[in-house]
């Protein structure tokens, strides 16, 4: 029993993927499904649909890899983070479909919060900004707006969960009602220096206690897999949010440590320890994954449109058929021709938060050509990862700690290697790319083998891992500070009236 079985649901598919005790991966399985779209600024999944696919996929990498049950020593779940279902206790069922974090439904909840003067409450307690992306609010909309629902909740009668809980009520035939503090901590309910739900936020948002699940550290015995489901019991012992998953799964256990998974969008992670430490710089707190009872943290940022963009030009600009073609047509030119292009599709992220925002190109000239949008666009990744990681740095530095000193890097588009190289010189550190580009799945696995005595300490997942390639900065740092400005230039133009 020494290999880990790792649920990786995430925003578009459903994976499933078996490590060994090495964290090599063995067999991956992965399905995709629907995505709802019932009106403008909502989306939409089908939980039942969720699980069945990620059941799927669980019971397919089983036999890809030639193992069963008896095989596996533990399983881990990592997940899409704050979206959100609420299900009938009796019958297992959700009352509505699981509302994704993409969904902005629950903005006016959001303004009469701020209006109510809560920033500062929820900011301090949470580490979060008030904003429909985390879960608090959405269940909140259901509740109002499913008819019973409120009624059925204040009976004892529902269960809400991010997609780890609803995962876990399932694999375990309604037997465990849980979540980690990774996911607890993203739904602006929880605090997280007590680590406990809290009554001030409850009361704030109309939120009746008896819906919500218990919560653990993220290394936990969260029950066992009912037998029918994969041939025989299984304990799951980990969960993490996706992002802090992939944290772990980078071994950026200390605090300065950082990572940047490179998705749809971007998400950049710093450790800062036992240290609950406030941005100066537009990003938020949040829980990292916790081996134990212990409170640990992070800063995070989110970029909304990282690897969306190259999707962009293949369906909206027509430029490429496949994604696969955008950095051979962006290496077709040397540089790109001073275009920039501001990808805010659905506004900026961090550091901006600008939801008013639009894409913007600028910079063209009768000379720029299709490839020097193709790698402008390329370009747009690594420039708003760069505008997080200076917000880091100078979080860190006010926190009389020492700037990141090498970015960790995962996700589908750390595998191109004009993106990554153009990321180091706009950085000036290295950009470390590890043999296993899956730590987001690799993070679960590490944290279910870690409560279940497969491994003995973090420092023992640390020599685990390596890494695959390192691009060290060859730009000049006058000429990355002047792309960076002329970036932050081309940012106050998509607000420009």
């Amino acid at each position: 029993m020494t290999y880990l079985l790792a649920l990786d649901q995430g925003t578009s598919s459903s994976r499933s993927i078996v490590f060994d005790a090495q964290g090599h991966i063995v067999a991956m399985a992965q399905r995709e499904f629907r995505q709802i779209f019932p009106q403008p600024g909502w989306v939409e999944h089908d939980a039942t649909e969720i699980w069945h696919s990620q059941l799927a996929t669980a019971r397919e990498v089983l036999t890809k890899a030639g193992l069963k049950a008896g095989d596996i020593h533990a399983l881990g779940i990592t997940n899409q983070r704050e979206t959100t279902v609420v299900w009938s206790r009796k019958t297992g069922l959700p009352i509505y479909s699981a509302i994704v974090w993409q969904d902005r439904r629950a903005e006016p909840t959001c303004a009469a919060l701020r209006e109510q003067g809560l920033t500062p409450v929820v900011q301090r307690k949470t580490g979060l900004v008030i904003d429909a992306y985390f879960s608090g609010t959405k269940l909140k909309w259901i509740l109002d707006n499913v008819a019973g629902a409120r009624e059925q909740a204040a009976r004892g009668e529902l269960a809400f969960g991010t997609i780890d809980s609803w995962l876990v009520w399932q694999l375990t035939n309604g037997q465990v009602h849980a979540t980690d503090v990774s996911n607890a901590s993203r739904t602006m309910l929880f605090n997280v220096h007590s680590n406990e739900w809290d009554a001030e936020l409850l009361q704030a948002l109309d939120i009746p206690p008896e819906v919500l699940p218990a919560v653990h550290p993220s290394a936990h015995d969260f029950g066992r897999v009912a037998a029918e489901h994969l041939g025989g019991e299984i304990e799951i012992g980990g969960i993490a949010g996706d992002q802090q998953s992939a944290l772990f799964g980078q071994a950026c256990f200390k605090a300065g440590m950082a990572k940047n998974t490179y998705g749809t969008g971007c998400f950049m992670l710093m450790h800062t320890g036992a240290q609950f430490q406030s941005s100066g710089n537009g990003l938020i707190t949040t829980s990292a994954a916790q081996a134990s009872r212990t409170p640990e943290f992070a800063l995070e940022g989110s970029v909304f449109i990282g690897g969306a963009v190259v999707q962009w030009l293949r369906d909206g600009l027509q430029a490429i058929k496949g994604s696969g073609e955008v950095q051979g047509l962006a290496e077709s030119v040397p540089d790109a021709g001073g275009v920039m292009f501001v990808p805010a599709f659905t506004g900026l992220g961090a550091p901006y938060w600008n939801a008013e925002a639009r894409g913007t190109i600028v910079g063209l000239t009768r000379g720029s050509t299709v490839a020097h949008i193709a790698r402008a666009a390329l370009e747009s990744i690594a420039f708003q990862s760069a505008a997080l990681l200076l917000a880091m740095s100078r979080d860190a530095v006010a926190a009389g700690g020492a700037p990141v000193s090498e970015l960790r890097v995962d996700g589908g588009a750390c595998v191109n290697n004009l993106l990554m190289q153009f990321q180091a010189d706009l950085l000036g550190i290295p950009v470390v790319r590890p043999k296993v580009i899956e730590t987001t799945a690799l993070g679960a696995a590490y944290l279910a083998g870690l409560s279940t005595g497969l491994y003995g300490n973090l420092d023992e997942l640390s020599r685990h891992w390596q890494a695959e390639r390192v691009f060290h900065p060859t730009m000049p740092r006058e000429r990355a500070q002047e792309l960076m400005a002329q970036w932050e230039r081309a940012v106050r133009q998509t607000t420009a009236t």
